[in-house]
């Protein structure tokens, strides 16, 4: 059965009258006839009783007429569902960000998204920045959250800056340093440090001269943490993870080369209106986000 004659023949049950569901659908009469005379032969019995002032409903029409009425209405809803996701009103958006990012733009952008748009199904993945660009280019990830600098884009692909991300020593309080304004690595070449496998200072390190004389590697953040406040060696934090750190650790800035590091969304240039309407929520929640203080 066509869904243009179930379209027109529901029409014809509704009004009673040929003509008046021509003029419905914007049909002639004799085009709506046809539709009708077309689907009684695919169906092989009479859907309509005619007569001189209307048509009416033969049994075999009023039992089309429930499961016609139903098609339609699903056809209906799957037409909207699919105009819905084009329109990045609606559908699966896969976004993949790196830690640092999840501890306040990712998830504050995800809250608005749920509120402002709660039938975009978010599909969500945590990694590095390498991995997570590498998904955008190979169609696994809709849109990630990386930090620009490792990251080398491919030519169907954009990277769009979000925020600057200062960085932070992390230290004990007490340390010699904590009362100071700013530090510079060369204020640091004495000392212990806490780092995970990998991390950010492993860069920043990598051409310090001289290197740190002994690093701690610890996996969890909040182990690192604790390291830190026990007086066992600094580590360096990004901002925007900055509201995390537990209050026996002080915040200072650190300043020099190398000391931010650019949080940027990774996309297709022909992304779809979803994922470009959630890189619009990243930007918006990126401007709000200034750099955190440091902790007194």
């Amino acid at each position: 059965m066509d869904v243009t004659d179930l379209r027109v023949f529901a029409a014809v049950a509704e009004h009673g009258s040929f003509t008046a569901a021509a003029a419905r659908l914007r049909y002639t009469q004799s085009a709506v006839s046809r539709r009708v005379a077309a689907l009684e032969r695919a169906v092989g019995v009479p859907l309509f009783q005619r007569a001189a002032r209307g048509v009416w409903l033969t049994p075999a029409g009023a039992t089309l007429q429930q499961h016609a009425l139903t098609v339609l209405r699903a056809v209906d809803d799957a037409a909207a569902a699919v105009a819905a996701v084009r329109s990045g009103s609606a559908g699966p958006l896969r976004v993949g960000a790196v830690p640092t990012a999840n501890a306040a733009l990712v998830p504050r952008a995800l809250a608005l998204v749920e509120e402002r748009l709660p039938e975009i199904e978010v599909r969500f993945r945590e990694g590095g920045s390498v991995g997570l660009a590498a998904g955008v280019g190979t169609g696994d990830l809709d849109l990630a959250v990386v930090f620009a600098a490792p990251v080398e884009a491919p030519p169907h692909v954009e990277l769009v800056d979000l925020v600057r991300d200062p960085l932070l020593v992390a230290m004990p309080r007490g340390h010699r340093l904590s009362g100071a304004r700013e530090v510079h690595l060369a204020d640091l070449a004495d000392e212990r440090w806490v780092q995970g496998p990998p991390d950010v200072a492993d860069e920043l390190f990598a051409a310090a001269d001289p290197a740190p004389r002994h690093v701690f590697r610890v996996r969890e953040w909040t182990a690192k943490q604790g390291f830190v406040a026990a007086g066992l060696g600094l580590t360096v934090v990004a901002s925007l993870a900055a509201d995390g750190v537990r209050p026996d650790v002080v915040l200072r800035p650190l300043r020099g080369a190398g000391s931010a590091r650019r949080v940027a969304a990774v996309l297709p240039r022909e992304a779809s209106a979803a994922a470009r309407g959630f890189l619009a929520v990243l930007q918006e929640v990126a401007a709000g986000l200034g750099g955190p203080a440091a902790s007194q």
